[in-house]
């Protein structure tokens, strides 16, 4: 079994170095953090019932440095993990907390975390009956100034316990957007998306007036480099719009048909949809 998925909440960061000490006693419900100069990443796991198991991978950054979503914006790096050392492990899906959005110093926008986060992973094993071990090999880059590589290993097993990790990766699971569907009631949501000429795509929004709203699109396939949507100033009354370029597609690639993936965050609310462009 050979999991790759490519890369890219918060706790205040003085608990950074006092997280990394007291946590390391408990290896069945965390492996022990694997340091950086300015990072530390580890696994956690959730309490083991049936073939279906929660876990995560929790990546913690010092003041200013900053790591990325799957989708890294106009520069950056997205994180891979590796599990195909795993024991008993039959598949592994790596569930994504909303990203924000932060200036990348050359004057585009990166997409990603700070601070900490924790990144909850679905993990089927091959066979419910026998002991679970999860090993990770996790690439990712920490940036600031400049940007670094990292490279861990991590190990744990999961045990048939009440794990002290439930609760974090709970919370982490409520960072994950929800599906959702155009046009849905939810007060934060996507009305309507049309293409305008050739290259540029309208996505209409409504959220509660208070709320800033990001939008964040993505191709069908990881190759594709869509730009960050940005509000239109002046939009039609009751909706936020925003848009965005069809640039940045593989070669040999058509828009037409596309199967796109938007993802909508405003306050603590963010919503996936799925989409066919026109």
């Amino acid at each position: 079994m050979s999991v790759i998925v490519p890369l890219r909440a918060a706790l205040g960061v003085a608990a950074l170095y006092v997280a990394c000490a007291t946590s390391e006693v408990r290896a069945e419900d965390a492996s022990p953090w694997q340091r950086d100069t300015h990072s530390a990443v580890r696994l956690l796991a959730g309490s083991r019932s049936g073939t279906v198991l929660l876990g995560g991978v929790a990546i913690q950054l010092q003041p200013g440095w900053k790591t990325y979503w799957r989708t890294p914006g106009d520069s950056g790096v997205p994180p891979r993990f590796d599990f195909s050392k795993s024991d008993n492990v039959e598949a592994v899906t790596v569930l994504w907390p909303a990203p924000m959005k932060f200036d990348d110093g050359a004057g585009g926008t990166a997409l990603g975390y700070k601070q900490q986060v924790v990144l909850p992973l679905r993990i089927v094993a091959k066979n419910a009956d026998k002991p679970v071990t999860l090993r990770a090999h996790i690439s990712y880059a920490v940036c600031d100034k400049i940007c670094i590589p990292v490279d861990a290993q991590a190990e744990l097993a999961f045990s048939s316990v009440a794990s002290t990790e439930d609760g974090n990766l709970s919370d982490a699971l409520n960072t994950v957007p929800k599906p959702a569907n155009i046009g849905d009631s939810n007060p934060l949501t996507i009305r309507d998306i049309k293409r305008e000429g050739k290259n540029n795509v309208l996505v209409d929004v409504t959220a509660p007036e208070a709320k800033e709203v990001s939008l964040f699109v993505e191709g069908p396939t990881p190759d594709w480099a869509l730009p960050v949507p940005k509000l239109v100033d002046n939009s039609p009354p009751g909706v936020k719009r925003f848009a965005f370029e069809l640039d940045g597609l593989p070669p040999g690639a058509t828009p037409e048909g596309a199967a796109l993936k938007l993802t909508l965050v405003g306050g603590d609310r963010a919503y996936e949809f799925n989409v066919s462009l026109n």
